[in-house]
């Protein structure tokens, strides 16, 4: 499942877009109205990840999901799309970039979910959930900043015309296309790296939508694992999540590393559903 993408072509300078735009000056007293009206939180739709984070995802900031293989990442982002989607919440956009992102997967998991109408039929709840969540394959780094591009453009016309705009834009996983990019002596790596996560946070904050992305475990000291991509990308996100998972378990154990207004230590959990 997928939609079509027409491509902008994006010129990188010192690995920064060469077309970045000067932000607006607001004073104390717009911003607060802004964050009123406009910053709330975006419920999962996943009853454990909406109380963990105090209603669900806040609007205007990226959240990172980091956790080691087959801990639940893939599922959270499918049941987070599925739960928006369902909600009529807004649009979904989901980047995949390791082949993660199943339809047939999200429509099983909906018969699971709680429905929002008990008038509504099983196969109209369907299409009108899938209907609402948009799919696009990304295979590179350049590739991904092409589409952002896009979809700024996109959400920009949407909110001049009061179209039904995307309100959760996620990535599975951001570290399939930053890692490569990556090096001890590679500092055009660490500036596109730098440069994907300014623009991440800024289509959030303008456009009012939250971004999801998901991120692999590494070795760190003492053997110890430590979220993937360094130094370079460990301020860029707003809130991040540790997932666990025992193998052979349906029980995803959650924690907060970092909450911009949660803080960081709390716990909670959600169930999967293969």
């Amino acid at each position: 499942m997928g939609s079509v993408i027409l491509w902008i072509p994006f010129i990188i300078t010192s690995g920064i877009e060469n077309c970045s735009r000067q932000p607006p000056w607001f004073n104390g007293l717009e911003l607060l109205e802004d964050a009123k009206q406009n910053k709330h939180v975006l419920p999962s739709g996943c009853e454990g990840i909406d109380i963990l984070l105090e209603g669900g995802f806040r609007i205007g900031q990226l959240t990172e999901i980091v956790g080691p293989s087959s801990s639940g990442k893939t599922q959270m982002c499918l049941r987070s799309a599925l739960g928006v989607a369902d909600m009529n919440l807004g649009s979904v956009f989901f980047l995949d970039t390791c082949n993660s992102f199943s339809s047939n997967r999200i429509a099983s998991m909906i018969n699971q979910h709680t429905a929002t109408s008990v008038e509504e039929d099983g196969e109209t709840r369907v299409k009108r959930i899938m209907s609402r969540i948009l799919c696009q394959s990304v295979y590179d780094i350049f590739e991904l900043l092409d589409i952002l591009r896009q979809l700024e453009n996109r959400l920009s016309y949407q909110e001049k015309s009061n179209g039904n705009s995307i309100r959760l834009l996620i990535i599975d996983s951001i570290a399939t296309l930053v890692a490569p990019i990556l090096g001890s002596k590679n500092s055009q790596g660490r500036m596109l790296t730098i440069s994907t996560g300014i623009l991440l946070k800024r289509i959030a904050n303008d456009y009012n939508l939250s971004v999801l992305v998901t991120n692999q475990m590494v070795g760190g000291q003492r053997g110890h694992l430590k979220p993937a991509l360094g130094e370079s990308w460990k301020s860029i996100p707003h809130v991040q999540l540790l997932l666990s998972r025992d193998k052979g378990s349906t029980i995803c154990g959650i924690s907060i590393l970092k909450h911009t207004t949660i803080g960081s230590g709390r716990t909670g959990k959600f169930v999967i559903h293969n």
